[in-house]
């Protein structure tokens, strides 16, 4: 049995849940988000409260049945509080500015780097941080990995962009290495 897939995902009261074919839609406050539901799993509602079970005993039914939940759970808590990423840039000179709807990253480059702000998300910058936020949890890890991946942070010095409280693990440089050699 899983574990996680067995406990119901609690409603809250200003969120709407409905099932309909094949898909549940979740609107709330802030956002409204639609999952398409595989085959294998059954998701009813009741009592304020979300239930999955699976429709069969198969390991590929078993693998999605805590996978749904947890996407459903994340669904209510997009819609009501929303998600969010922080990003610190770290060097000299690397900064970041909003530009109307878009990011600009100055990270090194001979040129500024300009990443497009996706629908339904918001980034903001404050002292060397980016701040991505929105409902849905996948989308909000995309545009911070891939703002990320412009500059991910290097192992000597440690620059670049990295997730908040990511730890890098930093290499020792050519005279660390001699010195120990000889």
């Amino acid at each position: 049995m899983s574990k996680i897939g067995m406990q119901p995902v609690a409603i809250p009261d200003q969120v709407n849940v409905t099932v309909f074919d094949s898909q549940i839609k979740v609107s709330g406050p802030k956002s409204e988000l639609v999952f398409k539901l595989r085959p294998e799993i059954a998701v009813t509602v009741e009592q304020n409260k979300v239930t999955v079970e699976r429709k069969e005993e198969s390991k590929f039914a078993k693998s999605l049945h805590g996978l749904t939940r947890s996407i459903i759970a994340n669904m209510i808590k997009g819609v009501t509080e929303g998600h969010q990423k922080q990003l610190e840039l770290v060097g000299v000179g690397y900064r970041a500015t909003k530009q109307g709807e878009d990011l600009i990253l100055n990270v090194g480059y001979s040129h500024p780097v300009v990443v497009k702000q996706a629908l339904g998300i918001q980034m903001d910058t404050k002292d060397n941080k980016i701040i991505v936020t929105g409902a849905d949890k996948a989308q909000v890890g995309e545009i911070a990995a891939r703002i990320r991946k412009v500059r991910p942070p290097e192992p000597y010095k440690g620059k670049g962009i990295r997730y908040e409280g990511e730890v890098v693990r930093r290499k020792a440089g050519k005279a660390a290495k001699a010195g120990a050699g000889a």
